[in-house]
C-alpha cells in the first residue's frame, strides 16, 4: 500500500497489495458505442412518430443513462493482486467475490484483439491448480503486461516468504 491509499479489501497478516484496479474506461468504449447507437435509434423513431423535442429528450437522457451504467459497471469491478492472493470483486448492492491463493496460479495468459491492442487494454486469464474455474479473468485491464508482471512479483514474494519460513523452521 503506497501513498496513503486505503485498500479495498481486508488484508491478512503480512499481506501487501501489489496491484489494485478496475477495468479500463477504454474497455467500456464498445458498451458506450452500442448503447449510444441503440438510444439514437429509439430517439429517431420517437422523433419521426411524435416530435423532435421528444426525440432530443430521449437521446439526451438515454446517452446519460448509458454513460452512467458503464461507469457504475466499471467501478463496481475491482481486481486485486497481493503477495498472497488474487481477488475479483464485482457488484455494489449485491457482491460476487472470487479469490485464489497466489501459489495456486499455474499459468497467466493475456488476450488482446487488434482493437484492444490499439486501446491498450486486454484480458488476463489465470489458470489455477486444482480448480475447474475457467473464468478467473481480469477483463478489460489497461496494460495487461503490467498485471502479468504484478503476478510474477507476487509469486516471487510468496516464494521468498516460504523459503524464509523453511529456514526458520525446517519441519514446517
Amino acid at each position: 500500500m503506497t501513498g496513503g491509499i486505503v485498500p479495498l479489501i481486508d488484508l491478512h497478516d503480512g499481506e501487501q497489495i501489489i496491484f489494485e484496479g478496475h477495468p479500463s474506461w477504454r474497455a467500456t468504449l464498445a458498451f458506450y458505442i452500442q448503447g449510444a447507437l441503440g438510444v439514437a435509434v429509439i430517439a429517431a423513431i420517437a422523433w419521426l412518430v411524435s416530435s423532435a423535442g421528444l426525440g432530443a429528450a430521449i437521446l439526451a437522457g438515454g446517452v446519460a443513462l448509458v454513460v452512467l451504467a458503464g461507469f457504475i459497471k466499471r467501478m463496481a469491478t475491482i481486481y486485486t493482486i497481493t503477495n498472497q492472493r488474487l481477488r475479483i470483486k464485482r457488484g455494489i448492492l449485491s457482491k460476487a467475490v472470487q479469490q485464489t491463493r497466489i501459489d495456486r496460479v499455474q499459468n497467466v495468459n493475456t488476450d488482446q484483439s487488434v482493437l484492444e491492442r490499439m486501446l491498450r487494454v486486454g484480458t488476463v486469464d489465470f489458470d489455477t491448480a486444482g480448480t475447474d474455474d475457467s473464468e478467473f479473468r481480469f477483463v478489460g485491464v489497461a496494460n495487461p503486461d503490467e498485471v502479468v508482471r504484478a503476478v510474477d512479483k507476487a509469486q516471487r514474494a510468496a516464494g521468498a516468504e516460504l523459503r524464509e519460513a523453511r529456514e526458520r523452521d525446517p519441519l514446517a
